[in-house]
């Protein structure tokens, strides 16, 4: 076993690698961008040292640096998580050419399998089931559109070194093609370096299912199990399974031996997966091979109780396979929701900013890698690369934890997740909590009735037109403001100042002004000797305090009791009760006197990002929907399109500009 190890990566998989590393004794090192010297994974390592600014090209991607970085500091070996150089069969032979071991397989594997086309084509020839499709080398667009229109339509566009959801487009008419395709490739050679895409028959609800496979230098292959991740959006990954419902042992056994054989096929060593689509009829199909450790990878430690990671170093050290394939069982079943900051009914647009409250659900601590299961009746695991009090910037991907749950069966599980999520709590930044609880509650997915295209098709149910509030929940967005003011008062002993509500003669009467993207709520308070009275049109209702301690109020509301945790954060209340999150803007009156009504005509980047294609010239007379510009943020491709008819009266950015969130990027006159 190795006394000390370089991890290549950052977020929650450094972490996630340190973990097991100090379990075994093993030192860890961690490298750092400028943007990330305060970052989980730097405290968690036994070492870091900075490697370069924040964007990644000129950090988390300079494999010479790293490589010195690991020869430095006296490192054996080097783990690259996922993404950035984990699949670079470049990197690899350079770590091997430095006498470093690369944790994971060797460069030939990478190469063989990191072009999605050469892989296709060596699946083919050891008998492998394909999608219909060109995965040649020819890349001429007039080429490409001809094949398209011969396998017919709809097709998939995808990257050939691509991954991630990224360099990824379905076309759905030839008259759509060459469009889509200036976008894949553009979106590749920013995210892979190399534009080359195939062409693929785009199959109507397909299943994602995926084989995990493990190797050793013995010559020693075996397959530990499935997962299912068939629900995603923009083709990433949301919520991932195992095992997956509806699996036979038969086709288990198929498909587990095929992903063996192509992993064999390639002189394979480490951690694997190979991911099939299957219809809905059981056959299945090649898709691709990603050659390092996924994402998803605890769904599969928590139904075999192995630790992955101690796998992939005990065999990168030279140990054989700790267990064979007849010894792998799979024990009940494991969910995984990816926590991201986004903004689901904004198109899953990333949003950064500050995690100034984080509240997670009560984890249960997993002895992995003793072949010990998850017995506990809340089986609730988080893997995070962040803190309260952390950012999540524009540089990386918008990740802030992956929750994990196993239950004895599937409906156990699923339990276990909605409950999870409803004790989710984050302020600061938009997130898909949510919605990933809506989703895990829908009746598609709670009866496993799932494919790719789930979101999608259940779109309206998934993202229900937002509904005014209760009265429970302004009632505790009142208390914790009135509280706060006692609280106040009190700290200052100034009578000036006081804000009790005391008067010689009457009841003081005030208004607290509350809005949602749903209703405005004009709150009357009457100011009482035990408490207040609230009142919203022609409702009203008698409150009380019973407890506060920190940002927790337990109140009564005419004599029922209601419990709540609020965090203001500048004029936003957050208000969380009853398993739900509800912001709610506050409007002091004071804070807004003499503000100007803001100016029209204009259209604002939605996120930090880089101008990547300006598609009007100035003067222009557009449609609705028509798109005007696009935007690049954390190597995802957004689309700005005109909100109604009208004229484009001036350009204010030009391509390769970079715009930060809320700019100006054009002028526009509605007809």
């Amino acid at each position: 076993m190795f006394t000390k190890i370089l991890i290549a990566n950052r977020g929650e998989i450094a972490c996630r690698v340190a973990a097991t590393a100090h379990r075994l004794g093993v030192k860890t090192v961690a490298v750092y961008s400028e943007a990330d010297a305060n970052a989980k994974h730097v405290a968690v390592c036994d070492e870091s040292v900075l490697i370069g600014p924040a964007p990644a090209k000129e950090s988390y991607l300079r494999a010479d640096k790293i490589i010195e970085v690991a020869l430095a500091t006296g490192a054996q070996a080097i783990h690259p998580g996922y993404g950035f150089l984990s699949e670079n069969e470049e990197f690899a032979e350079a770590c091997a050419k430095a006498g470093l071991v690369f944790i994971g397989p060797p460069a030939s594997a990478i190469r063989a399998m990191g072009s999605k086309s050469a892989a296709k084509a060596l699946m083919e020839k050891a008998d492998v089931p394909l999608v219909p499709g060109y995965h040649g080398d020819r890349q001429e667009a007039d080429f490409l559109q001809e094949q398209a229109d011969k396998i017919g339509y709809p097709v998939l566009l995808k990257a050939s070194a691509g991954g991630g959801g990224k360099g990824m487009r379905i076309v759905e008419k030839s008259a759509d093609f060459k469009a889509a395709l200036d976008s894949c490739k553009r979106e590749a050679i920013n995210s892979f370096g190399d534009d080359k895409v195939l062409v693929e028959k785009y199959l109507t609800r397909p299943r994602h299912i995926e084989i995990q496979v493990f190797a050793d230098t013995k010559g020693d292959c075996v397959y530990l199990f499935e997962r299912d991740c068939s629900v995603q959006r923009r083709h990433q990954k949301v919520l991932e399974e195992a095992p997956a419902p509806g699996m036979t042992s038969e086709r288990r056994c198929a498909m587990g031996e095929a992903a063996v054989a192509a992993a064999k096929a390639v002189g394979y060593v480490g951690a694997g997966t190979v991911e099939f689509i299957a219809n809905q009829d059981g056959s299945f199909y090649f898709m691709e091979m990603n050659t390092r450790l996924q994402v998803e990878h605890p769904v599969t430690e928590m139904i075999t109780g192995l630790d992955l990671v101690e796998w992939q170093l005990r065999v990168a050290s030279g140990e054989a396979l700790p267990k064979k394939q007849d010894e792998l069982k799979i024990h009940g079943h494991a969910l995984e929701a990816r926590i991201y900051a986004e903004n689901p009914e904004k198109g899953f647009l990333p949003s950064i900013g500050t995690l100034r409250h984080l509240c997670t659900p009560q984890a249960v601590s997993f002895e992995l890698g003793k072949g010990s299961i998850a017995t506990e009746p809340a089986a609730v695991r988080i893997d995070s690369g962040v803190r309260e009090g952390d950012a999540i910037s524009p540089f990386y991907d918008p990740m802030i934890a992956k929750l994990i749950v196993w239950g004895k069966d599937r409906a156990e599980a699923l339990g276990h997740m909605a409950q999870a999520l409803s004790e989710y709590q984050i302020v600061g930044l938009a997130t898909n909590v949510a919605f990933l609880k809506r989703l895990v509650e829908s009746q598609p997915f709670s009866h496993a009735d799932l494919d790719t295209g789930l979101i999608e098709r259940h779109h309206a149910a998934l993202f229900p037109p937002t509904q005014p509030v209760a009265m429970q929940v302004l009632a505790l967005a009142a208390a914790s403001l009135l509280t706060s003011e006692r609280s106040a008062d009190a700290a200052a002993n100034d009578p000036w100042a006081d804000t009790s509500g005391w008067r010689m003669n009457g009841t003081l009467l005030r208004q607290l002004d509350f809005a949602d993207e749903a209703s405005a709520y004009p709150v009357a308070v009457g100011y009482r000797d035990a408490g207040w009275s609230l009142t919203l049109g022609a409702d009203s209702s008698a409150m009380t305090l019973v407890e506060r301690k920190d940002d927790h109020l337990v109140i009564k509301l005419d004599g029922a009791t209601v419990r709540g945790t609020v965090v203001r954060d500048g004029e936003m209340f957050h208000v969380f009760t009853g398993g739900a999150h509800f912001p709610l803007n506050y409007n002091d009156p004071l804070a807004h006197a003499g503000e100007a009504e803001a100016e029209g005509g204009r259209l604002t980047a939605p996120m930090p990002g880089k101008i990547v294609a300006v598609l009007v010239d100035k003067g222009r007379s557009v449609e609705k929907g028509e798109p005007l510009l696009i935007m690049e943020a954390m190597k995802m491709e957004h689309t700005i399109a005109a909100p109604a008819n009208g004229t484009v009266e001036d350009l204010l950015y030009a391509v390769g500009d970079q715009v930060s969130e809320g700019a100006q990027l054009l002028a526009f006159k509605a007809a």
